[in-house]
């Protein structure tokens, strides 16, 4: 290979790769999941086999990459789609601490042993177990975790002791994702299809199918967001 193709050879990949990854978008750079990984893999592979390998022609190397891009796209749209694609492709995440008892089956699951889920905690600023109330494994890797309220830090919000509300539920709980009931959880919190109707009823909404996303929050209230807001 001349010095020349191999500069040619170097800057297309660069050009084309990064085209690719804007056109891609954020979540492949921020949201590291199984199928993201793969993804990313694969990708760098290709660049630097059509960057160096004389095997491989340019017309190649350039189809390879952005085949597989679109690939990705479409893996990604289907992921937003479809939630049985999106536990395979992305999985779920896991709870690893529910009212401050450790979950082993979750941390078998995750391949996460306790030192490991101390070292997370720490990286949130809890250096007791104790003080956790729940702790959610991400599927990008990373740990969400809602401590005691005794351990929480005081807000505005806290210094209004009149505005102060009971909680029923302990988080957030999702019951509608695009226009589709998740009826396990619902079953989870105790509550059925007529309290769900009632509520979106109550918020001007005619039908599932106009809600992007709904979830039942800690006080017992539900959150609704319809498909297709309008940008301010």
């Amino acid at each position: 290979m001349t010095i020349p193709e191999l500069l040619l050879r170097l800057v297309l990949a660069f050009l084309v790769l990064f085209t690719m990854a804007r056109i891609m978008g954020r979540k492949e750079i921020s949201q590291m999941t199984f199928f993201n990984f793969v993804s990313a893999i694969a990708i760098g592979s290709l660049s630097a086999n059509f960057a160096l390998s004389q095997d491989v022609s340019i017309r190649n190397g350039v189809i390879a990459i952005i085949a597989w891009t679109i690939f990705t796209l479409l893996m990604g749209f289907m992921d937003i789609k479809s939630n049985n694609i999106r536990k395979v492709t992305t999985g779920q995440p896991l709870i690893v601490v529910k009212n401050g008892r450790i979950m082993e089956n979750s941390l078998r699951k995750a391949r996460l042993d306790i030192d490991s889920l101390r070292a997370l905690l720490r990286q949130k600023n809890v250096f007791a177990i104790s003080d956790v109330d729940y702790a959610i494994f991400e599927t990008s890797g990373k740990l969400s975790v809602l401590k005691k309220e005794l351990k929480q830090s005081v807000t505005k919000l806290d210094m209004n002791v009149a505005g102060t509300t009971t909680n029923v539920y302990p988080i957030a709980t999702k019951v509608i994702v695009d226009g589709v009931v998740n009826t396990n959880n619902l079953s989870a919190l105790n509550l059925d299809m007529n309290w769900l109707e009632q509520q979106v009823n109550q918020a001007g909404v005619k039908t599932f199918s106009q809600i992007f996303y709904a979830e039942v929050q800690p006080d017992g209230t539900l959150y609704i967001d319809k498909k297709d807001d309008a940008m301010p």
